[in-house]
């Protein structure tokens, strides 16, 4: 069986891949625990060593790697390239902490000695989504080679080739063969793998519906899972905001990577004295942007990463519509090829409307109308999913507080938009899942914390 990839702006096929059988992934299985029993009584210097080769290739090939993301997901290039330059950033940062993050802690004890080791566990599984390609496994791959484990990768169907491609980075790094591997599998052979006996835990990003049926196989088997779902991430803007940069930060936040990101700013949840100005300039704002051809430049906006979520979204949108929402901006398939959707406003947002409770993963816009503060931070909490969440004022101490205390996220910012940093644990809570990837926290997700005790 084959995976044929198309180009999503030019609805072309671009090549083929031959999928594994099971057989053959769980034999790739084999190899990479075997090469770990070696590699897990490395030293953290020789680790570091591939790792920064690592990064070096990725920053001296990040237009080749730009170029492949294109024409995989349509990412726009110039965002491929930054995403190149940031999995560069994960792995100079795990390859220069992780030796501090997993170093013993002494405990005292009525042991004549006792601490806490941390050790790697094996084999870990990834299962990765198209959105960013190279980022979502290398911010799981770092760390975790890092921490002394081996990887396998099932990465998403339409974007084989940078699943190989980060093969390639990490043997042309000089890592040992096998250790890192990707498999070619589609999903229904997700299950066989995560039963094979060396796979040790799991990793997901991705939709709620995958995660939990990971979960729930990876559960029965009493491995270790990460998931990181999806998320519907509330902006709330309150009477105090400083109203332009405020704008000018969600419609940045709502359409990077062409809306189609987990922590993408999704409902704009303005208090009613600032609704009007807030849409009047949202729609100033959303209009700006150039809808294109990745490859170009000037473009801000490529295609989605494939026609079928291109009418999945514009379905909700037009359900949203029919429920009473309005649209100010957008809504409509253009009339070209390629899977391309507008940037688009939907305002008079309300409960039950696709636009207020699902996920809307692309350039759409939910504007949501609230009394007061209180009733703002009501409407942000009113979600199945808890990602990321934002908070805008001139308040920084009230902002602060309504970060910490009050919005139910993973991630809350205040005068900012969510985004990941190698430096910061990433992760959610309720249907955006459980565990977390970077810091500290995210490297010590996958080893054995384990005590020893020297009487």
């Amino acid at each position: 069986m084959s995976t044929e990839v198309i180009n999503p702006a030019t609805g072309k096929k671009i090549r083929n891949y031959e999928e594994l059988s099971v057989d053959d992934a769980s034999k790739a299985v084999d190899k990479a625990h075997e090469v770990w029993v070696q590699w897990r009584n490395t030293t953290f210097k020789e680790r570091a060593g591939y790792m920064l080769n690592a990064a070096r290739i990725l920053k001296e090939e990040k237009a080749k790697w730009g170029r492949l993301m294109t024409e995989e997901m349509g990412k726009v290039t110039k965002s491929g390239i930054a995403e190149a330059e940031k999995c560069a950033w994960v792995c100079e940062y795990y390859a220069q902490n992780a030796e501090k993050f997993l170093q013993s802690e002494k405990i005292e004890t009525d042991a004549s000695k006792s601490f806490v080791s941390y050790q790697p566990i094996g084999v870990v599984l990834a299962i990765m989504p198209w959105n960013f390609p190279f980022w979502q496994v290398m911010r799981f791959a770092a760390p975790a080679l890092m921490a002394g484990n081996a990887g396998v990768l099932k990465h998403a169907s339409n974007v084989p080739g940078c699943g190989k491609a980060i093969e390639e980075i990490f043997q042309r790094a000089g890592f040992p063969e096998h250790l890192f591997t990707t498999l070619l599998i589609g999903s229904d052979k997700v299950n066989d793998i995560i039963s094979h006996e060396k796979i040790r835990a799991v990793t997901l990003t991705g939709s709620t519906p995958a995660g939990k049926a990971v979960a729930a196989r990876a559960g029965e088997l009493l491995k270790k899972t990460v998931l990181e779902l999806g998320g519907s991430d509330p902006y709330v803007v309150l009477e105090d905001a400083d109203l332009e940069p405020t704008v000018e930060t969600c419609v940045t936040s709502r359409l990077i990577n062409t809306g189609q990101s987990c922590i993408a700013a999704k409902r704009f949840i303005v208090v009613k004295s600032l609704k009007a100005e807030f849409e009047k300039l949202m729609v100033e704002k959303m209009k700006e942007k150039v809808l294109g051809d990745p490859s170009d430049d000037e473009t801000d906006l490529g295609p989605m990463a494939r026609e079928d979520l291109r009418d999945d979204l514009h379905q909700q949108v037009q359900q949203s519509i029919k429920a009473g929402a309005k649209c100010l901006l957008g809504g409509k398939v253009p009339d070209r090829s390629g899977a391309y959707y507008p940037a688009t406003v939907l305002t008079n947002v309300k409960p039950g409307m696709p636009a207020y409770g699902e996920e809307l993963f692309g350039p759409v816009a939910s504007i949501i109308e609230a009394d007061d503060e209180q009733d703002a931070i009501r409407i942000a909490n009113d979600t199945s999913f808890g990602l990321g969440a934002a908070v805008f004022t001139r308040d920084e101490q009230k902002g602060e507080w309504i970060a910490e205390k009050d919005l139910e996220a993973g991630g809350c910012f205040v005068n900012s938009f969510v985004k990941s940093d190698p430096r910061l644990p990433f992760g959610g809570i309720k249907e955006s899942g459980y565990g977390r990837e970077l810091g500290v926290f995210g490297i010590r997700e996958f080893v054995n914390i384990k005590t020893v005790y020297i009487k």
